[in-house]
């Protein structure tokens, strides 16, 4: 989508001669020199295709048409063996990165509001062989405290270098890994702990003061608390029988002699390596088995899409890795030898909330070349900039408009800017700290905007990928060299698709162009099923007559000539409306996020009802402005509540689906305004920021009813 262009015709012609005489001089030097079309060439050929030659599938990478890739090297079948793997090729190679605290304070907002703000100083780094000792004597220690192989241990914790240190530990010594976010509410922790059966849990301090420590009680197999921060704190009231230790304390254990020496039960690849339950999107959370062979296969099919993937590299980790994004994007890193320097979302640029200002945040001092991020971030960056450009002088703006509408051109064809990228997008890709040179967007689609956006100021590739939990994350992940938009690209090597046509959609593998259906995805990262849940096995998972294991994934999707997938709808999303029409939630979502005045949106429909309706959390910035020109005063919380601000933003937000082509149908004919931001703590979203559906309509029942009662 292309940038306006508020300028005269007059300067707009000069400056399309100027340009097209800049690149009649320098095309052919360029284009011969960088090797421009064999880059087009490998970009626009067919990367899969089915292996039956039904449109229906299975579709698998041109790479791997007769079998699946499951190891990334012979014998390396086991994730204590993937890391030894690594120590003994790069044991002097920086591993984990964290960054030392210089000082805190207290910064008082004008609302009365206190932010704690940090200054940080450079990252103090683990080398491979210091992580790998760490992780042993830890194990050690573990088994010291009475934690049994076969036996589940949980990790409670956030993005952090001990996180990986710990989760080492257990893969050395075969304690399956319990995964749960930081952000589920009481009783959804107390439920995963209780149903693993847990006696040992890894923790930090503030979460087991703001978390665990309320549910302690509820789980009474628990016996030990191991707390990952350095410091020694003392715990007077927890309940009795709980003891307490320091992971410092815990390695020291391992590490005497009667205790290191103690011969440890190594896994197989068919044991579970993790438990990682659900963000609880759609429910309780549930807990998906992954064994040791399921996450090797996935992150052997995510590196091999990685062009040139070595121990130069350094990635930063901030996503939570109790999802299965940022532990498979980390054991990607591990497996190469790159570098991991921690971080967070508050911490992650210059500009971010807890850096105080005049400080660097982590991404200018870390400066990585490789960056995991979930759409909701991505936006976010997308509508902060070109919030800025706004508030650009007109020369400043105009400039900046014509280079990026520019280079929207030239990328479409394949071409590179380096002019444009060095003059105009240096200060913008400073923003991740100037070096990155692949950008991963999971979780959630990716709207082609920002998506654009993104390839053009940040000056790299994003690779839009598609995976679940059940698929160890695995199962799409676009081409460096494909900048299409709103795909995700072809099957990863380790896995192959088939779509199952969906009746009730109107999705069938027969349509054209496209076959369309629902999207199943086989192969050895296909993981063991859901702990204790026999019946949602039965209905998700299936094994075909080969052996091989199917998850069915609720998702619809289209194949592309060119053997690339995308995702159209979610069987979960779609609502059948009072007259008949089918609307697809997500879609309605996609569209209108693309809107300046909306942070986040949820859509809802009610099947006894005729029109859609919308949740809207609006930009407070934008909507401020627009309250001053309709000379409306008032808080965020007033703006929000009141009925002509409802109006106007629900006028825009008309504009915005006509202009994204959504139907007469699908555009919300009512919405509400919520003055409070969707963040995982407010149970809302999950860490990957998608939509709690159920919670949300629970938490809006009220506007829900007005808006359908015209109350």
């Amino acid at each position: 989508m292309k940038l306006k262009e508020d300028i005269s015709p007059l300067l707009l012609q000069v400056f399309r001669s100027v340009v097209w005489v800049y690149s009649v001089i320098t095309f052919l030097p360029w284009y011969l020199l960088s090797g421009a079309s064999g880059s087009q060439a490998h970009a626009k050929r067919v990367k899969a295709h089915s292996v039956s030659r039904n449109p229906a599938g299975p579709y698998r990478a041109v790479s791997n048409q007769l079998k699946l890739v499951s190891l990334l090297h012979e014998g390396v079948d086991t994730l204590d063996k993937v890391f030894e793997y690594a120590v003994g090729h790069f044991p002097q190679r920086d591993c984990l990165g964290t960054r030392e605290v210089l000082s805190e304070e207290d910064e008082i907002q004008p609302n009365g509001k206190v932010f704690k703000k940090v200054i940080l100083g450079d990252y103090n780094w683990l080398s491979y062989e210091d992580t790998f000792h760490l992780s042993q004597r830890f194990g050690s220690g573990l088994a010291a405290l009475g934690q049994k192989p076969l036996c589940n241990i949980a990790v409670f914790c956030e993005t952090r270098a001990e996180w990986i240190i710990a989760a080492q530990a257990c893969f050395m010594y075969n304690f399956p890994l319990v995964t749960l976010y930081s952000t589920l509410g009481g009783a959804a922790i107390a439920h995963g702990l209780n149903e693993t059966e847990i006696t040992h849990i890894i923790t930090s301090k503030d979460l087991l003061q703001s978390r665990l420590k309320a549910i302690l009680m509820d789980v009474p197999r628990l016996k030990h608390i191991i707390v990952v921060d350095k410091k020694p704190t003392s715990w007077l009231d927890l309940p009795r029988g709980i003891m307490v230790h320091n992971i410092a304390a815990v390695q020291e254990l391992g590490s005497k002699p009667e205790n290191i020496i103690m011969s440890r039960r190594q896994p197989v690849p068919s044991d579970i390596a993790v438990i990682m339950y659900t963000s609880g999107s759609t429910g309780i959370p549930k807990g998906v088995m992954i064994s040791h062979s399921n996450i090797i296969a996935g992150i052997t099919g995510m590196a091999e899409r990685i062009p040139n993937l070595n121990e130069n590299d350094t990635y930063i980790g901030y996503l939570p890795l109790a999802h299965v994004l940022e532990l498979s994007a980390e054991l990607v890193c591990v497996s190469h030898g790159c570098r991991i320097g921690y971080s967070s979302p508050q911490t992650l640029a210059d500009q971010s909330s807890k850096i105080k200002k005049g400080s660097k945040g982590d991404t200018s001092v870390l400066r990585p070349t490789l960056m995991a991020a979930v759409p909701e971030i991505m936006d976010r960056i997308y509508k902060n900039v070109m919030t800025k450009v706004e508030e650009m002088s007109s020369v400043q703006k105009t400039l900046f408009v014509l280079a990026y509408n520019y280079k929207m051109e030239q990328i479409s064809k394949g071409y590179s800017t380096p002019l444009c990228d060095r003059l105009v997008f240096r200060k913008v890709r400073s923003l991740l700290g100037g070096n990155t040179r692949v950008l991963w967007s999971g979780g959630a689609p990716l709207s082609a905007a920002t998506q654009r956006f993104m390839n053009i100021c940040f000056c790299c590739p994003v690779g839009q990928g598609y995976g679940l939990t059940e698929t160890c994350g695995a199962g799409t992940i676009s081409e460096l060299s494909d900048y299409s938009t709103g795909r995700v690209g072809a099957p990863l090597v380790c896995s192959e698709i088939m779509l199952k046509d969906w009746e009730e959609g109107g999705y069938f593998s027969t349509d054209k162009p496209n076959p369309r259906g629902e999207i199943l995805i086989g192969g050895p990262n296909v993981t063991m099923g859901y702990y204790k849940n026999e019946q949602k096995n039965r209905e998700d998972f299936f094994v075909d007559a080969n052996g091989q294991r199917w998850f069915c994934t609720g998702d619809i999707g289209e194949f592309h000539h060119d053997g690339c997938l995308k995702i159209i709808d979610r069987k979960k999303d779609l609502v059948k409306l009072q007259a008949g029409e089918y609307v697809s939630l997500g879609k309605v979502e996609a569209v209108l996020k693309n809107c300046p005045l909306i942070d986040n949106i949820c859509a809802y429909a009610n099947s006894d009802e005729s029109y859609v309706i919308g949740f809207v959390v609006p930009n407070q910035k934008q909507l401020t402005t627009l309250a001053e020109q309709k000379g409306i005063i008032g808080s965020l919380e007033e703006l929000c509540n009141h009925a002509g601000m409802e109006k106007e933003v629900l006028h825009i937000i008309t504009d915005a689906a006509v202009t994204g082509k959504l139907e007469r149908f699908e555009i919300p004919k009512k919405i509400c305004l919520s003055p409070e931001p969707w963040t995982p703590e407010t149970g809302l979203v999950t860490d990957a920021f998608k939509l709690k559906r159920k919670e949300l309509k629970t938490h809006y029942q009220d506007d829900i009813e007005r808006m359908y009662g015209g109350k």
